[in-house]
C-alpha cells in the first residue's frame, strides 16, 4: 500500500438527508445479536414467511440455536473455523449462516453456480472443515467430503414447505429429496432434520464487533476468486446504515429474491431486515411470475433488485393488471438503471428507482443516492462515514470534480483485506492522508454536488484508435431504442482502431424481424446520438443475453467469446 499526499479533505455533499447524521453509532455486537434481540422483542412476528411457512422470531432462534450446537458439538467446530454455505434462498440457508455466526464460526458463502473446481479452490483456499449444502448440490461438494470437509449437513428445500392453498410453488422445489449417499470416500452427510433434532446447544456466545465472521470470494477479472475479510463490525455498519439511510422500520415487508449467497441479498434481504425485526419473503429462484404473486399475497413494500431483473419483471405480460401498491421502495445496484427503463418505472407504476453502489470488499453499502433527492445513472454519495475520491489510477494522485478517475474508498464497512493474499492487498489499497483507502477498479467522476457517476470498470474500456469508450454510456443509450429489450457493448479488434465497439442485443419480442430493427438501422440511430468513435460497428442479434445469477447481464463471458473467436479466425 502505497502512501499518497492529499490536496483535498473529504467533500460532504450539500444534499445530505436533512435529520439524518454524518456518523453512525453502529452496535458493536455480532450479526446473530441482531437476531436474538428480534427474539425477545417480536416472539410471534413472522420473520421468513415461505410460500405459506411463517417462521416466527422466536422459532428461527430456536432453530439458530440448535444448528449452532450440534455445529459445536456434533463437528467440533471452534472460534475461526471456516464453514462452506451452498445454497440457494431457503429458510435453511438463514438459519445455517446464523447457526455459523452464533458457533463463532466464518461464513464461507458459495454460489449454486459453482462447479468442482470452483468449490475446490474456495475450500482450499479458505481452510473449510465443514459445510452445509442444498440436497442438489452436495454431488458437487461430495469429492472433498472426507478430506478437507469433515463434515457436511445436507438441507433439503421442500422441507420446509407447509403449502397454504393456491399459492403456485414451483414443481421443482415440491421434488422430493434424493437420498443420501456415502461421498466417493466414504464419508457419509448428516440430513438437516438429524442434526436439528439431536438437541445440542451452543456454548455462550463472545464473538463481537472485531470477530472475523465470513469470507466472501469476489469472481475477479484475472485469476481464481480471492476471499473478502469481513467482520461482524464491517457487516454491522453496511447492514444498519442501509436502514438508517432508507428510514426502514420493522414493520417493512422485503422481496428476498437477490440471491443470498451475494452480498446484495445477503445484506438487504437477509441481515438488513432480521436487524429491524422485519419480513423477509423468499423466493429460491428467480420467476417474474411469481415474484408478481409473492408482492400482492404478502404486500412486499421493499425490493432490492438489479436493473435487469426489473427490465424483465415489469415487461411481463399484464404487469400493468398486477396489485403491486405496497411496494414503497425499489432500489439497487450492480450496473446503471438505463434511464428509459427508469422513466417507465416512474410514469407507469409511481415507482422511482434509488440507486446506490457497494462492492464485496465494502459488504454492499457504501454510496446511496438520497431518497428525496436522487439522480439518475448515479451511484449516489458518500453515506454515514464514507470517504470516497477520485485518483488517477496510474499516478494515484487525487482528481478535482468533474475529471474521470479511479474511485477510492474509505469507511467502517470496507473489508480487512483479501485472505491470505499480501500482493493482493498490496494491489488494492492505497494511503491518503494517513487513512486506508480501497481501490473499486471503477471509474467514475464526482459532481459538484458530491454525486459519483460511473464511466466503467478500469478494465472494461474500449480503445478505439487512441479514443476512449466506456461500454456503460453506449449500453444506456440503447436501452432507450424503441425496439431492444436488452443490451450489452463490448470491444472487438479491428485491424485500423486497434478495437472497435460491438453491441450484442436482444430485440423485444414485437420488434424482431421489423424494418427499424436491423443492424443497420440501429447504427444509424446511434449516430445521431453519440460521437462517431463511440458508435457501434458491429451490432449482434441473440434471443437474450447471458446472466449471473444474481441477475447481472455476463459481459467479461461475451468479451471471452468474442476474443476467442478472434483467435480462431
Amino acid at each position: 500500500m502505497k502512501p499518497v499526499a492529499s490536496t483535498t479533505k473529504p467533500f460532504r455533499s450539500p444534499a445530505w438527508p436533512a435529520g439524518l447524521p454524518a456518523e453512525l453509532h453502529v452496535p458493536r455486537t455480532s450479526l446473530f445479536y441482531n437476531v436474538e434481540v428480534a427474539a425477545h422483542r417480536h416472539p410471534d412476528k413472522t420473520a421468513i414467511q415461505y410460500f405459506g411457512t411463517a417462521i416466527t422470531y422466536a422459532a428461527l432462534h430456536d432453530e439458530i440455536e440448535r444448528m449452532a450446537g450440534y455445529l459445536q458439538h456434533a463437528c467440533g467446530i471452534q472460534p475461526g473455523d471456516r464453514v462452506v454455505l451452498f445454497s440457494q434462498n431457503c429458510p435453511q440457508f438463514i438459519i445455517a449462516y446464523y447457526a455459523i455466526l452464533r458457533a463463532e464460526g466464518v461464513v464461507v458463502p458459495a454460489n449454486p453456480m459453482w462447479l468442482e473446481a470452483e468449490l475446490a479452490h474456495v475450500v482450499s483456499d479458505s481452510g473449510a472443515v465443514a459445510a452445509f449444502a442444498g440436497s442438489e448440490l452436495y454431488d458437487r461438494i461430495a469429492k472433498l467430503h472426507g478430506e478437507a470437509l469433515r463434515n457436511v449437513i445436507v438441507h433439503h428445500y421442500a422441507a420446509m414447505l407447509r403449502d397454504d392453498g393456491d399459492l403456485p410453488v414451483p414443481a421443482w422445489l415440491r421434488e422430493p429429496a434424493p437420498a443420501l449417499r456415502p461421498a466417493p470416500g466414504g464419508a457419509m452427510p448428516v440430513a438437516w432434520e438429524a442434526a436439528n433434532s439431536a438437541g445440542h446447544r451452543p456454548l455462550p456466545h463472545a464473538a463481537g464487533y472485531d470477530t472475523l465472521c465470513m469470507l466472501a470470494y469476489t469472481s475477479g477479472t484475472t485469476g481464481n476468486p480471492k476471499g473478502c475479510m469481513h467482520t461482524h463490525g464491517s457487516m454491522m455498519s453496511a447492514a444498519v446504515g442501509s436502514q438508517v439511510w432508507r428510514s426502514s422500520t420493522s414493520e417493512a415487508v422485503v422481496l428476498a429474491v437477490a440471491p443470498m449467497f451475494h452480498l446484495l441479498g445477503m445484506q438487504n434481504c437477509m441481515n438488513s431486515p432480521l436487524y429491524l425485526g422485519a419480513t423477509v419473503v423468499l423466493m429460491p429462484r428467480w420467476d417474474r411470475a411469481l415474484a408478481a404473486d409473492l408482492i400482492e399475497r404478502y404486500r412486499a413494500s421493499v425490493w432490492g433488485a438489479p436493473p435487469a431483473m426489473l427490465v424483465d419483471f415489469f415487461s411481463q405480460p399484464g404487469i400493468g393488471q398486477r396489485d403491486l401498491s405496497s411496494l414503497a421502495f425499489l432500489g439497487g445496484g450492480g450496473a446503471a438503471m438505463p434511464d428509459a427503463v427508469a422513466n417507465m418505472l416512474q410514469e407507469r407504476f409511481g415507482l422511482p428507482y434509488v440507486e446506490a453502489y457497494g462492492m464485496t470488499e465494502t459488504a454492499a453499502f457504501l454510496l446511496s443516492n438520497p431518497r428525496q433527492k436522487p439522480k439518475r445513472e448515479c451511484l449516489g454519495i458518500a453515506t454515514f462515514g464514507v470517504d470516497a475520491r477520485v485518483i488517477d489510477p496510474l499516478t494515484l494522485a487525487e482528481l478535482p470534480q468533474g475529471e474521470t478517475g479511479e474511485i477510492v474508498v474509505h469507511g467502517a464497512q470496507v473489508m480487512q483485506g483479501y485472505w491470505r493474499n499480501p500482493q493482493a492487498n498490496e494491489e488494492s489499497f492505497v494511503e491518503i492522508d494517513g487513512k486506508r483507502f480501497l481501490r473499486t477498479g471503477d471509474l467514475g467522476f464526482m459532481d459538484e454536488e458530491g454525486y459519483f457517476f460511473m464511466r466503467d470498470r478500469l478494465k472494461r474500456m474500449i480503445n478505439a484508435s487512441g479514443f476512449k469508450v466506456w461500454p456503460a454510456e453506449v449500453e444506456n443509450l440503447l436501452y432507450s431504442h424503441p425496439a431492444i429489450h436488452e443490451a450489452c457493448v463490448i470491444a472487438a479488434r479491428d485491424a485500423h482502431r486497434g478495437e472497435t465497439v460491438k453491441a450484442i442485443v436482444a430485440l423485444r419480442p414485437d420488434a424482431r424481424g421489423t424494418a427499424e430493427a436491423g443492424p443497420d438501422q440501429i447504427m444509424a440511430w446511434c449516430r445521431e446520438r453519440l460521437a462517431a468513435y463511440k458508435v457501434p460497428r458491429i451490432v449482434e442479434f441473440v434471443d437474450a443475453l447471458p446472466k449471473s445469477a444474481t441477475g447481472k447481464i455476463q459481459w467479461r463471458a461475451l468479451q471471452d467469446l468474442e476474443m476467442q473467436a478472434d483467435k480462431s479466425n
